[in-house]
């Protein structure tokens, strides 16, 4: 796994080693394409953020700032020293439950983009973490009007949706679904 483009592009990252699934470089370039002039100069959130992987490669394309929210200590640690080898600017690691961290540890903090990559398997058949993720207020709260959620979900699954999301676009690479999502009547991607 490595940053795909911008001022890090072809730095390889580390992984954590904690049975986490890291997006695949193609499902990453895949995203950043599609999100084009989005990213430089925006705000970003990456949430069950792993290695880091999509916070970096946002900040490697030009984003002002981006927040890691990492509940998995070995992970947490693991983003820094990739913030650290990559050299990017602007990272900030938080190492919290995501939910947690939307509820009151996020401090009114408002972000352009949204990334969340949570795990696939518990509770699937209701739309899992990636369900009760989208169905919590406080995600939408820390949402910029205009902004972007990027979420990779499981494929194969019932059509993505969710109360008071507006679906924008959907791909499907593999075992992985990235689903592009605005607040209801907001944004385009």
């Amino acid at each position: 796994m490595r940053v795909v483009a911008g001022i890090a592009g072809g730095i390889p990252l580390e992984t954590p080693g904690t049975g986490l699934r890291p997006s695949m470089d193609k499902v990453k370039a895949a995203m950043f394409s599609s999100l084009g002039e989005r990213v430089p100069g925006a705000r970003v959130l990456d949430l069950f953020a792993g290695s880091g992987a999509l916070g970096i490669e946002a900040l490697s394309r030009g984003a002002r700032e981006a927040v890691f929210v990492e509940k998995d200590r070995r992970a947490a640690l693991c983003i820094g020293r990739n913030l650290a080898k990559t050299r990017v600017e602007g990272g900030r690691v938080v190492n919290a439950d995501v939910f947690r961290y939307l509820r009151g540890a996020a401090g009114g903090e408002r972000f352009d983009l949204i990334f969340a990559d949570p795990p696939y398997a518990a509770g699937e058949e209701s739309g899992g973490i990636a369900g009760r993720l989208t169905r919590a207020p406080e995600l939408l709260a820390v949402l910029e009007p205009g902004g972007c959620l990027v979420l990779e979900r499981a494929s194969g699954g019932e059509a993505w949706s969710a109360p008071g999301w507006e679906l924008l676009r959907a791909r499907r690479y593999g075992a992985a679904e990235v689903v592009f999502a605005a607040p209801s009547g907001g944004g385009a991607a």
